[in-house]
């Protein structure tokens, strides 16, 4: 797409939002079964931050999965809405959006993930670092969920395992996949990092999609 199209376009919308699109069409092709339903979540607008809030991110769709597991996506690491100084670029925003699997039926389940990636959406905007595979986030041996108890006390990051990244207008959107790990497993990782293709290659044997299952106990380290 040139420049004088990507103005028209946005000239002929005010609310076109390519970036938006760009997810949504990655995931479509995923999830584009009849049977397969989506249920999108916007955070509050004033409780954003341009608008003096303190939220970084836009909202966040949960797919449900024919396989039987909840699969969410943020909105707001990338660029979303109609940006000429943003058009061309390498990396859209921050290049990628997180996502994460989870072993629930029922999205009210899911709401404790939304508030991680919110908190994860805020490091990184106001430490300025980014996600790259194979990076972990630890809680301090706590559990990922504040709510619930789990031997699941950390995160190791991927690629996801089924939506492919995309290019856009804006450049490069990847989606990383948080994958929740133990804490013998993350400690591992921690000592030899090198560890976490190790752990991720062994995991997919019993769990290709990596979904993450707050009542798992076994360690694959």
């Amino acid at each position: 797409m040139t420049l004088e199209e990507f103005q028209r376009l946005g000239k002929e919308d005010e609310e076109w939002a390519p970036g938006w699109e760009a997810i949504e069409d990655a995931f479509g092709k995923v999830y584009a079964d009849p049977g397969c339903t989506s249920d999108h979540y916007a955070t509050k607008l004033l409780a954003r931050v341009g608008f003096g809030g303190e939220d970084y991110l836009d909202g966040y769709t949960i797919y449900t999965s024919k396989k039987g597991y909840k699969h969410i996506v943020t909105f707001g690491m990338t660029e979303l809405y109609f940006d000429e100084e943003a058009f061309g670029g390498e990396w859209s925003k921050w290049g990628y959006e997180m996502t994460i699997k989870l072993a629930e039926t029922e999205n009210e389940k899911c709401m404790w993930a939304i508030g991680l990636l919110g908190n994860l959406a805020r490091y990184t905007y106001q430490q300025e670092k980014f996600f790259q595979p194979f990076q972990y986030v630890s809680f301090g041996g706590a559990s990922i969920c504040a709510e619930r108890e789990s031997a699941v006390t950390g995160l190791l990051i991927v690629n996801d395992t089924e939506v492919e990244g995309v290019d856009t207008v804006y450049g490069r959107t990847d989606f990383m996949q948080l994958v929740g790990i133990t804490q013998k497993e993350l400690e591992a990782i921690i000592e030899n990092p090198e560890l976490g293709q190790v752990l991720v290659e062994r995991m997919k044997k019993d769990n290709p999609d990596l979904v993450t299952d707050l009542n798992r106990t076994k360690s694959y380290l």
